[in-house]
């Protein structure tokens, strides 16, 4: 185990881009599990005395507040800080519903076959022919606003990829001569669907979910640029998108440093997903 970490790691430490992604992931996962010790004001304070001010390298800037604040007078750094918490809460819930309910189906659809694997297929393919942004706003709209709809609406969005690739990868390997020489043995389905056809598609799911954390936190933040996603009362990236809207020509800063912040946060997550994709295939990985 230790060796296979080191070796991660020395793979991971020749590639400059890999570094830079993971380094971006890091650096929001610590902002978010730290936000209400690394926030310089209190994210929810409003002062109108001190509305839109700009950041601090402008003529009317202040060290007091380094990018400025909102028309409310809220500090738009901390709002950042706080918003990667709820960001990343919904990416990695959703992600993780989907990932379950897809790899669930993905393992009995490709070990079983049969009616089961030709009615999920099918509803796979309606699924498809629907925008997925569009079928979350439809689902939000037929069980109302909420943070909790709004997890759900993306987790059950987002299960048939998963599905999809692990039915394949289990065609693959159920076949392989291992799966067969323990169902001679007498092992039950569910052990060797647990303990050994699971353990060689892991690899692919995790793929999968570094680029579906960053497709998840674009939709949370498209969804509460809309008014749909994550309550007002809560700061989040989309949202401070949709409240600074009104102020671009004004004050740019309102929507500008949170959209900077939410690219550079997927441009990161896709950067290290894509490194670790060819990791984890060694035809096409060179070390």
């Amino acid at each position: 185990m230790i060796r296979h970490r080191f070796r991660i790691w020395e793979s991971i430490s020749k590639e400059w881009l890999a570094m830079i992604g993971l380094t971006i992931i890091i650096i929001v996962l610590f902002a978010a599990i730290f936000s209400n010790f690394l926030t310089p004001k209190d994210p929810m304070g409003q002062d109108l005395r001190k509305r839109l001010i700009p950041p601090f390298w402008s003529k009317e800037g202040s060290f007091d507040h380094l990018l400025g604040t909102d028309h409310l007078g809220r500090d738009i750094l901390s709002r950042i800080i706080v918003g990667a918490r709820m960001s990343m809460f919904v990416a990695f819930t959703s992600s993780f519903i989907g990932m379950f309910i897809g790899v669930s189906l993905g393992l009995m659809c490709g070990y079983y076959l049969g009616i089961l694997d030709n009615v999920i297929m099918r509803i796979i393919d309606v699924q498809l022919a629907f925008p997925v942004i569009l079928l979350v706003i439809a689902m939000i709209a037929a069980m109302g606003q909420g943070l909790i709809n709004l997890i759900l609406a993306l987790g059950i969005t987002s299960w048939i990829r998963y599905a999809r690739i692990v039915r394949g990868e289990t065609l693959s390997v159920k076949n392989r001569d291992f799966i067969l020489a323990i169902q001679a043995l007498g092992a039950n389905e569910f052990r060797i669907l647990t303990f050994h056809v699971l353990p060689n598609v892991t690899p692919s799911i995790i793929v999968m979910l570094t680029f579906e954390l960053a497709r998840v936190i674009i939709s949370e933040a498209a969804l509460s640029f809309l008014g749909l996603g994550v309550p007002l009362d809560i700061p989040s990236w989309g949202g401070m998108l949709s409240e600074g809207r009104n102020y671009l020509a004004t004050s740019w800063w309102l929507s500008t440093f949170p959209g900077v912040t939410i690219v550079i946060t997927v441009l990161g997550i896709n950067i290290f997903g894509d490194w670790l994709r060819d990791f984890m295939e060694p035809r096409t990985y060179r070390r």
